[in-house]
């Protein structure tokens, strides 16, 4: 059983946990440095990248994740997670930092403010159809032949990547967690 950790500083903690043990997972909600020890991978919530990116340096998290990540920890950043993750954050604040591991540049609440929500069927590839909610979604904007594609989204301006991985790191624009659909993370887990 995979023990799989769910940042648990700010946003959809809850979610991530049921979809991680709904597929089998040991989860653990992390909000501790040494948490992060002994896990096969950890989901970077949806929230708010800022706060969760301050929260991650007050609570001495960042530096012992950094390390982790380097060190091969697979990681699942979704929503503000994604940001996280990202190489370039276009609109970002001029403290706003990221961990600089997908070859990806993404510009915040890309597909529009919270009153731009919606929800769609995405088509990841070698898995079919599954619901996407955006919610304040960050789009993708340029990224690196060698990242790996897994589903694409048009909302009118050209199709954008919507989920991506880069071996052991996968980013993700909408919220798997908030549907009944466990596929995303039965993806994910299933790599570890």
């Amino acid at each position: 059983m995979p023990r799989v950790g769910v940042l648990a500083l700010q946003g959809d903690v809850g979610e991530h946990t049921s979809m991680l043990e709904r597929v089998g997972a040991d989860v653990v909600a992390v909000r501790s440095a040494d948490q992060l020890d002994e896990l096969d991978g950890l989901v970077m919530p949806g929230g708010e990248s800022t706060t969760i990116a301050y929260l991650l340096t007050t609570s001495g998290i960042r530096p012992t994740l950094e390390k982790k990540i380097e060190d091969g920890l697979s990681v699942l950043g979704t929503c503000a997670g994604l940001i996280l993750l990202a190489n370039e954050i276009l609109d970002g604040r001029s403290d706003q930092w990221s961990f600089d591991v997908l070859p990806l540049s993404v510009r915040r609440n890309g597909y529009g403010r919270q009153i731009s929500s919606f929800e769609t069927l995405v088509d990841v590839q070698g898995v079919g159809e599954v619901p996407g909610v955006f919610i304040r979604a960050p789009k993708i904007e340029t990224w690196s032949e060698d990242l790996e594609v897994l589903a694409f989204h048009d909302h009118g301006d050209g199709e954008h990547p919507v989920l991506v991985r880069k071996e052991r790191i996968w980013g993700c624009s909408f919220h798997p967690e908030l549907t009944n659909d466990e596929r995303i993370h039965r993806l994910f887990v299933d790599t570890l």
